[in-house]
């Protein structure tokens, strides 16, 4: 038996087209429904709403990352061991497991626990964390990340998917970042913005709903047609011999360092605006703003994304954006405005340079997966994708974790509904000179240690072709 299979031999797949692009955008607004929503509101939901300290609450999000170390690359194990289907190899796992996502991304918001003793107040909090990240969005979101590489083995198909799923995660971030706090938030007598605990469960089960109902339209949308080779059992390489080859890839490893930077800054600065606009500028309409103008960039940038990356090189974009978003951040922290509409327009400049970036950095990992074949024959999508997948929820302990522990550092005090003038300050150094630093350490680790520039990621592109040409003729 050979060792591969026809690139349409996974159930006779038609052409790749809209169709494929449009799924795959809608299984990230799924995935980012129930992650931009926990990413931007639960530690709003866990100090304000449960009254958990923000010290504890940043502590759990670095416990949770640990776990995922296990949890991510086994999922991944799993998923290139499983034999590919007439549905293919990895959609099938997005309808089996989208419902107990959706059900577990609901139960974290329940407000009436908010009542109970504070140690069942932690322990719920755990819990129902733990279920919902480690477990069952990482058993999805691996998946449907793999989809990528075996939707087509064309880099600008490839290019045009990753671009769609960040079109996908901006339109997530639009209707939970504008939407959202016109719910939560409302105003007291004073003028002071008041979190409403009570409505989370509501917001909490219309977003598991839409994101149950998209998984599965992006289930019949896309289709596979890469087939992974055909391995006898004795080929199978072990977890730990599939970890170590994996260690030794440079261009992991720096995407890796580049990507837990890129999420630690991103959801770092979203986190920490819901306090920044809330006690620093007072205004709940600049939470809405900032979010909508930190989508904008992204959706007029789209249609020129497979272009540039082909033109200049996504690792050279990458740097490009990268060093734009720091020098936003920098210059932020530099003047120290008290202008709401000052600072908006200076983050606004960030997002431009930084928004192509954005668009094509799900491509990297597929540079990266067409690489480890080149270089040792074997592919392995989902661990590689796991290992990605853990990096970027690193950022997102990272970003959890930094920001937990600065509002403790700079004395936050979640039993209050305003805060003192210092703790205001200290909410504006977190939210500028934190991610400034962050984008500059991606924008080095992409120059000095991630090496797929333009002419790599070409050169490998048609080695594969040669191949499965050789072994398909």
């Amino acid at each position: 038996m050979e060792n591969s299979m026809s690139l349409n031999s996974v159930g006779n797949a038609r052409r790749f087209g809209l169709r494929d692009k449009l799924g795959y955008m809608l299984g990230n607004v799924a995935n980012d429904f129930t992650f931009t929503f926990a990413s931007v509101f639960l530690l709003v939901f866990y100090t304000k709403v449960l009254g958990i300290s923000s010290a504890l609450v940043g502590t759990m999000f670095v416990i949770a990352r640990f776990l995922d170390a296990f949890t991510d690359i086994t999922m991944g194990h799993i998923v290139d061991r499983a034999k590919t289907t007439k549905n293919g190899k990895f959609r099938p796992w997005l309808l089996r497991m989208c419902a107990p996502l959706a059900f577990s991304s609901f139960l974290m918001y329940q407000s009436s626990v908010a009542s109970a003793p504070l140690w069942l107040r932690v322990l719920y909090m755990f819990v129902t964390y733990l279920i919902w990240g480690s477990v069952f969005y990482t058993s999805v979101n691996i998946p449907y990340g793999s989809m990528a590489s075996v939707i087509s083995p064309e880099a600008d198909h490839r290019s045009s998917l990753s671009t769609a799923r960040s079109v996908g995660s901006m339109l997530a971030n639009l209707i939970v970042g504008v939407l959202v706090p016109l719910v939560i938030y409302t105003t007291d007598g004073n003028g002071n913005q008041i979190v409403r605990g009570s409505v989370f469960p509501y917001v909490a089960a219309v977003l598991s709903v839409l994101s149950l109902a998209l998984y599965i339209t992006c289930y019949y949308l896309t289709a596979e047609r890469v087939a992974v080779p055909v391995k006898k059992r004795h080929e199978h390489l072990s977890l730990s011999e599939t970890a170590r080859s994996l260690i030794t890839n440079r261009a992991l490893i720096g995407i890796v360092l580049a990507s837990v930077g890129v999420l630690a800054a991103q959801l770092l600065g979203q986190s920490i605006n819901q306090y920044l606009f809330i006690d620093y500028f007072k205004d709940k309409s600049g939470v809405m703003i900032m979010t909508a103008l930190g989508i904008i960039p992204g959706l007029l940038l789209a249609p020129i994304a497979v272009p540039v990356s082909r033109r200049f090189g996504k690792k050279e974009v990458g740097i490009f954006g990268c060093l734009c978003g720091a020098t936003s951040s920098l210059l932020l922290y530099l003047i120290r405005t008290r202008s709401m509409w000052v600072y908006i327009t200076v983050s606004f400049v960030g997002f431009l340079g930084f928004g192509i970036f954005n668009l094509i950095m799900w491509a990297f990992i597929t540079d990266i997966i067409d690489d480890q074949e080149v270089k040792t024959g074997h592919r392995n999508d989902g661990t590689i994708y796991a290992v990605y997948s853990f990096a970027r929820k690193v950022g997102q302990a990272i970003a959890g974790g930094l920001g937990g522990w600065a509002l403790a550092l700079i004395g936050f005090n979640e039993t209050l509904a305003v805060q003192t003038e210092r703790v205001a300050n200290g909410i504006y150094t977190v939210s500028t000179l934190i991610p400034a630093i962050l984008y500059l350490a991606v924008a080095v680790s992409l120059i000095f240690i991630y090496p797929l520039g333009k002419k790599q990621v070409e050169h490998n592109v048609q080695t594969l072709k040669r191949r499965r040409e050789t072994k398909n003729g």
